[in-house]
């Protein structure tokens, strides 16, 4: 098997390691087989876009959702490191607003599955850190929404040391209590 699957916190979100085949030379690793991804997963997905962003370290980008076209996401970090966080904004799910939060990087390689119906978001925890995410749907501008980063229901155990650097967008951010969800 190319991927090791284990859960991710939160039902439907899942932590995904590929298979590091390591020789003299170095490593090799499958990032993307559609085909051992499904056998691993038991999920049937198809990507639309692929996204790259480098981050500042202290940057935090998020959280992200788009309502109407909502987008799965597999993400990974392929320089530096990162605190990826989600946010579980499906009204019927039992863990409606719970966030489950793990660091993402180059040396451990794993991969995050974000379900259609969260918010995503990630604070650089290195200089140049360098994400890559595949995405379900398309990037919708109309669509897309903010939650409020720092939203004190929400609680989000960002591992700060100072203010976070952050987009406009971002920092109007919604809190949860007045954000538009998923039914």
């Amino acid at each position: 098997m190319s991927f090791s699957v284990s859960p991710a916190g939160l039902p439907d979100a899942l932590v995904i390691t590929p298979a590091i085949h390591h020789d003299t030379r170095g490593w090799f690793s499958e990032s993307w087989n559609e085909r051992n991804f499904a056998t691993a997963t038991k999920l049937d997905v198809h990507f639309v876009q692929d996204n790259h962003s480098c981050s500042a370290r202290n940057v935090l980008r998020g959280l992200h959702y788009q309502i109407g076209t909502p987008q799965g996401r597999l993400v990974r970090v392929i320089a530096g490191a990162v605190f990826d966080v989600i946010v579980d904004l499906r009204r019927h799910s039992p863990t409606f607003g719970h966030w489950s939060g793990r660091e993402l990087s180059a040396a451990n390689r794993q991969m995050l599955w974000v379900p259609p119906g969260f918010a995503h978001g990630f604070l650089a925890l290195e200089e140049k850190s360098e994400i890559v995410y595949k995405t379900t749907t398309y990037w919708n501008s109309l669509a897309e929404h903010s939650l409020l980063w720092n939203d004190p229901d929400l609680n989000i155990a960002w591992p700060l040391r100072e203010a976070p650097l952050l987009s406009d967008k971002d920092r109007a951010g919604m809190p949860l209590r007045l954000a538009e969800v998923y039914p």
